[in-house]
């Protein structure tokens, strides 16, 4: 770890989200809170007053949590139908030449409701490569379009929580169509049309052309299935199938509108990858300059979420506090993995590798260590799920971390809006222990926090981890589950886990050895997303708006502050308990027990 140029950047990383921070945090203000007072205004707004015309929405009538909650879930539902359509039928759409210019087929009913799903609830899970599943049409439309809608949801239930602090005997906590229709016109758009051009800059691909076929220098023999004339497979004498020679001397290249799916992959924390490798191909990101942007582009909208938290609640330095917290957690998970890559694995050291040298098993040499922990870092502290090296082959602590970082809710700055409201269901969590310190009825902004809303707050803990570690268990004493490994031991049981924990966490980066592409896994793994997604969100809007309906009670000297150095040490503390003491026996089970198996000289 002693590598000025690591420091540098690490510092420049911090410097640039601390300048952004405000800026964009005081915009999210306009678009959310101050209707029309944006400098975008006379661009978007006649296209925002058509929208609601045409969809018959009422732009002055505000919803009460329950509406809230049916208006996101019909949403969700409409365009999760459209996307499975589009995915199992994306071969039979007009156009194909443009569109499909590879000719690939429609997905499997498993696939395409994994991936529906994925994309719905901003998980974006992939158990496909991109360059061989998905056409032009079916990025475009399928998946991008849900980047930019499940992005805006969860912005738009962030703010929702937000105006029940802020509000007092309130019925309403806003209208979900405005909010999901000014939050892609006036941020989501704009921002990545900028941001695409940026990336274009730097030699990402954008554009309609079929894959290049390239002879390469070398020929190569690869051995391959044997299939009779129907194209099955022929099987030998053991049961095995038959494998022959086959001699490789061309390589396809993808093409594509890349930049223009990246650029809101990135700012969305989408995470979806339109290549199978991800940030980690060179098209994906070409240069230090594009990966650096696509980090920050991570944390940019929900760091600027808590100075909105805190502007609209009339108190910045509880927004600070929190991000504060995040911060915090953020730079340990940093140091843990980046230590834990840059001592690299002893037993490679024992075969020749220089001690120096670190694990660079999986990772792309252009970033080198601090790179790929940074941005597998970021990525699952976010509910991003973009990698630019693949977790499953960090060493066991490296891995710990990314994988903590979804199981502590993903609220370390979080995905855009659901990094907020799932810290602040940490917040009520540690104002409600703080009162039960001081023995008084806990208050947070001014609020009571009474027995429905502690109950809101465990229920969605509660659901959370029980679909984890229950889909976890489910999977490892079943045949099903089993057979996605290609890893055996407390290896092996880290891809289960990180799988539930990616899926109901909706992340969707992967401990890339699990083969995930059967029935069974793509049907859990998709309904453990839609749990994660909506099963917390549901309660989330109820406590919005129970909060929204409480009479405000000035401070007095038994208020608890919410803001300074005390509150962050309660806030980080009640986080990493509950993420302890609820997946601390599991984490002990995989890459803990892994760590100390790999000391004694053994992989799996």
């Amino acid at each position: 770890m002693n590598n000025l140029n690591a420091w540098t950047q690490l510092a420049l990383y911090v410097g640039a989200l601390l300048l952004i921070t405000k800026p964009l945090g005081l915009y999210l203000v306009q678009v959310l809170d101050a209707r029309g007072r944006t400098w975008l205004d006379r661009v978007v707004g006649p296209v925002e007053r058509l929208t609601y015309r045409v969809c018959g929405i009422d732009p002055k009538r505000e919803q009460g949590w329950l509406g809230y909650t049916i208006a996101l879930l019909a949403f969700s539902l409409v365009g999760m139908v459209l996307t499975y359509f589009i995915l199992r039928y994306q071969d039979r759409l007009p156009l194909q030449a443009l569109l499909n210019p590879q000719r690939l087929p429609g997905l499997t009913p498993h696939l395409a409701f994994n991936t529906a799903a994925s994309f719905t609830t901003n998980t974006n899970w992939q158990s496909y490569g991109g360059e061989s599943t998905m056409s032009y049409f079916s990025q475009m439309v399928g998946l991008a379009l849900h980047n930019f809608t499940s992005a805006a949801a969860g912005i738009a239930i962030a703010a929702a929580l937000v105006r029940g602090l802020a509000r007092r005997t309130a019925q309403t906590i806003g209208n979900f169509w405005v909010d999901v229709v000014r939050i892609t016109y006036y941020l989501l758009v704009p921002v990545c049309l900028i941001f695409a051009l940026v990336l274009v800059s730097q030699g990402m691909i954008q554009n309609f052309q079929p894959y290049t076929v390239a002879k390469t220098i070398e020929p190569y023999t690869i051995q391959v299935p044997k299939t009779d004339a129907s194209g099955q497979a022929v099987n030998g004498a053991d049961g095995k199938p038959v494998l022959v020679d086959q001699v490789v001397d061309t390589q396809t290249i993808v093409q594509g509108p890349m930049a223009s799916q990246i650029a809101i992959k990135m700012i969305g924390t989408n995470g979806g990858g339109y290549v199978n490798a991800n940030a980690a191909h060179p098209f994906e990101n070409p240069t230090p300059l594009s990966n650096f942007l696509q980090m920050l582009s991570i944390f940019a909208i929900p760091s600027a979420l808590t100075w909105y938290l805190g502007r609209s609640v009339k108190n910045q330095r509880h927004g600070w506090a929190v991000w504060g917290a995040m911060f915090v957690m953020f730079l340990a998970g940093v140091f843990v993995a980046w230590k834990a890559e840059a001592d690299g694995n002893p037993i490679h050291r024992q075969l020749g590798v220089a001690a120096a040298d670190g694990n660079l098993e999986g990772k792309e040499v252009r970033f080198g260590i601090f790179n790929s922990a940074l941005f597998a870092t970021i990525t699952t502290d976010a509910s991003c799920g973009a990698v630019n090296a693949m977790h499953d082959s960090f060493t066991p602590l490296g891995g710990l971390v990314p994988l903590f970082n979804i199981e502590t809710g993903e609220v370390i700055f979080g995905g855009v809006g659901a990094g907020l409201y799932g810290m602040l269901i940490f917040v009520v969590l540690a104002v409600f222990i703080a009162g039960l310190m001081v023995g008084r009825t806990p208050e947070y902004l001014g609020k009571k926090i009474e027995a429905y809303d502690v109950k809101l707050v465990m229920l969605v803990l509660i659901v959370l981890a029980a679909t984890i570690l229950g889909g976890t268990a489910w999977a490892a004493v079943t045949p099903w589950g089993q057979g996605g490994l290609n890893n055996a031991g407390p290896h092996g049981f880290s891809e289960m886990l990180y799988a539930f924990s990616s899926a109901v966490g909706n992340n969707g980066s992967a401990f890339a050895g699990l083969t995930a592409n059967e029935p069974h896994w793509d049907t859990t793994l998709g309904l453990a997303m839609l749990i994660g997604r909506f099963l917390m969100i549901v309660p989330i809007l109820a406590l919005a708006g129970n909060l929204a309906s409480k009479k405000f009670i000035p401070a007095s000297a038994g208020t608890f502050q919410v803001e300074g150095f005390t509150f962050v040490v309660l806030l980080v503390g009640t986080v990493l308990l509950v993420g302890a003491l609820t997946f601390l026996p599991a984490l002990a089970m995989g890459p803990i027990v892994e760590h100390f198996l790999m000391h004694a000289g053994q992989l799996f």
